[in-house]
């Protein structure tokens, strides 16, 4: 047992751990978060979270623990988060750094990522079977207009999630394209700057629209790693909320689901437990046409073509038509 893990645990519990299981959930030197799974001789069993990076600190992890307060008082089963024994969330050392510490009830069911396998049907028909289940969920949530904290989510648009990022995540991929596509043989030089001046316009254009749009407090990560089940594959609920915060119903829904057919199911679901504005079904295709045309998948698929003109040129095409094609989202927002 670590004697660094054991003085940290006994901050928020009186049992006596005997074992603590490390899991790295780092995403470079940056963003230190190191996970401990925690066994006591009383038979309990705890999740202690450390984390050194610049979006966990006290005020944002009780921003957490009152989302998932939030979720479970809609019958969603999500651990709780608990503060140490004076109240709060210490600060701690641990492998030479600075710490925000919290611990978290551990969760009995496993997360829908554990039961895909080499089957792609078996796959498919999983994530069929909860999907229709996380989309209430999350239009439940999104029907409180939680307004409880001006922390935005990590898939927030027109602002950043923490001071590290220099612009929104969207904003960033666009960048991106917009620097491989100046790569691009000169025959593909109009074609680009047309997409470009179309995606930069259509920006600017929502972004005034955009900041009146209805907004709630979301976990905001539903990968299927924090996605879970119980024994009989049905949903249970979600962990994992070290993205959440606040953010435009609108905005999750588009990022969170794959393509146009799937945003129109989802859109379908959500109008039976939230009542779409007039705002919000105006925004839709201005909103689209943000998200999703120069998404990273796009950037993945223009560099993917290679040298290859006609592959290069289909993935312009491709591009172009999402930017253009009108697409009526306000047929499925009830």
């Amino acid at each position: 047992m670590n004697e660094d893990i054991e003085k940290v645990f006994s901050l928020f519990f009186d049992e006596e751990p005997t074992s603590a299981r490390f899991i790295d959930t780092s995403r470079g030197d940056a963003d230190f978060r190191a996970t401990f799974i925690v066994e006591t001789a009383q038979g309990g069993k705890y999740v202690l979270k450390l984390a050194d990076n610049d979006f966990t600190f006290p005020e944002k992890i009780a921003v957490w623990q009152r989302t998932v307060e939030e979720y479970r008082r809609l019958g969603y089963f999500c651990p709780r988060i608990f503060r140490d024994k004076s109240g709060g969330f210490p600060v701690v050392n641990h492998a030479g750094r600075r710490c925000a510490a919290y611990a978290e009830e551990f969760a009995p069911y496993r997360p829908v990522g554990d039961r895909f396998s080499d089957d792609f049907d078996k796959t498919e028909a999983l994530y069929a079977g909860y999907l229709p289940d996380m989309w209430r969920m999350t239009a439940r949530v999104a029907a409180l207009h939680l307004d409880y904290t001006d922390y935005p989510s990590a898939y927030c648009l027109f602002e950043t999630f923490c001071p590290s990022d220099k612009t929104d995540e969207v904003l960033e991929n666009a960048l991106e394209w917009k620097k491989y596509a100046d790569t691009l043989p000169e025959g593909f030089g109009e074609q680009t700057e047309r997409i470009w001046r179309l995606w930069t316009q259509n920006r600017a254009a929502l972004e005034p629209v955009y900041k009146k749009l209805p907004t709630s407090v979301f976990q905001a990560d539903l990968n299927a790693s924090n996605i879970l089940l119980d024994d009989e594959e049905r949903f249970v609920g979600v962990y994992d909320f070290n993205l959440c915060g606040r953010d435009v119903f609108l905005n999750y829904l588009m990022r969170e689901s794959d393509g146009v057919s799937g945003i129109f199911e989802a859109l379908k679901i959500a109008s039976g437990y939230y009542r779409f504005s007039d705002a919000e079904k105006d925004a839709a295709l201005m909103l689209y046409r943000c998200l999703k045309p120069l998404w990273f998948t796009r950037v993945e698929a223009l560099k993917e073509a290679g040298s290859d003109p006609a592959a290069v040129k289909a993935c312009l095409d491709d591009t172009e038509r999402a930017l253009t094609l009108p697409i009526d989202f306000a047929q499925y927002m009830g």
